[in-house]
């Protein structure tokens, strides 16, 4: 079942009761990702472009045994592996962080063991979050993935039998002509915002190791990113646990809601939530893990019907 390259193991035991679905369902585009599976065993398959290529990630939580049983193919396995703490939370630290408010302690009473974790990769956070721009969820997941299915790559050893993909590098998203991003339901604006980024990905990456800060003013001066982009990308990239996502359809109403009984408006929820700097964050990211979201009564928004229609989903 190795599809020819052999497997890297790592038996990891974190110092602390970790949910390695929990950390990891902030990664899943929806429930057809093809970069993301579960499968019957429970185990959690990823497939993961690193700086050494990509590579497939099967993770195996024991917590019965307080371990965390990894194994990885590809190119890409070693840094995967090694990068494996850290993207489970190792490195996140609620010290300093205050509740305050009734509902957040409650939360974090229900959720003591709850980490933010950072997988270092910036395009993987960042193509997917250009996609969500704007448009439901449905759209958005739907695009992403015919772009991963078209232009792609099968991830490495059972990755193919798991029909499991790893996203598009930035070579090949430079080369998508205009009429193909159409076909797969994304505007021009923001294909050309992807483009975009993909022409300067190896400088973005490289800005990684100065910090979500800098990281965040170099992608602002680019066009088609904007804040919630980039708080998108620090909660991922970075495990950032000041990132909030400012312009969401959803985020400011359910803090209000959550919070105060009454929907916020962006303006209100960051006034609300200054005195948790540099920690706001965890407040939405609580409130997420409570279930806590305002009822759905009004209109929902509906996907576009002017762009063409979906290609055939390849096998």
């Amino acid at each position: 079942m190795d599809g020819g390259t052999a497997a890297q193991q790592r038996v990891w035991r974190p110092d602390w009761p970790c949910g390695v679905l929990s950390v990891l369902r902030l990664h899943r585009r929806g429930g057809g990702d093809p970069t993301f599976r579960t499968d019957d065993a429970g185990r959690i398959w990823r497939g993961i472009r690193t700086p050494e290529g990509p590579a497939t990630l099967v993770l195996d939580s024991r917590p019965a045994h307080g371990e965390v049983h990894a194994q990885a193919w590809g190119p890409g396995a070693a840094w995967v592996l090694e990068a494996l703490p850290a993207m489970l939370g190792a490195l996140d630290s609620w010290d300093g962080f205050e509740p305050r408010h009734p509902v957040l302690v409650e939360a974090r009473k229900r959720h003591p063991h709850a980490r933010l974790g950072r997988t270092g990769l910036l395009m993987e956070a960042l193509l997917p979050a250009i996609l969500e721009q704007k448009v439901t969820g449905q759209e958005a997941f739907a695009g992403f993935r015919m772009l991963v299915h078209r232009f792609g790559e099968r991830a490495p050893g059972p990755g193919v039998e798991m029909r499991l993909w790893v996203q598009p590098d930035a070579a090949t998203l430079r080369t998508v002509p205009s009429w193909e991003w159409l076909k797969m339901h994304v505007d021009p604006a923001r294909s050309r915002a992807v483009v975009t980024v993909a022409r300067v990905a190896d400088s973005l990456e490289r800005a990684i190791a100065e910090g979500p800060e800098e990281t965040e003013r170099r992608l602002r001066t680019l066009p088609g990113i904007g804040r919630w982009t980039c708080a998108e990308v620090r909660q991922r990239t970075f495990g950032d646990p000041d990132a909030v996502s400012f312009g969401d359809y959803h985020v400011a109403k359910d803090v209000g809601w959550a919070l105060t009984g009454t929907p916020f408006t962006d303006d209100e929820m960051e006034e609300f939530l200054e005195p948790w700097r540099p920690q706001r964050g965890r407040v939405p990211a609580l409130i997420g893990m409570a279930g806590l979201r305002r009822p759905r009564h009004g209109a929902r928004m509906a996907p576009r019907t002017h762009l063409p229609a979906s290609v055939t989903r390849p096998r």
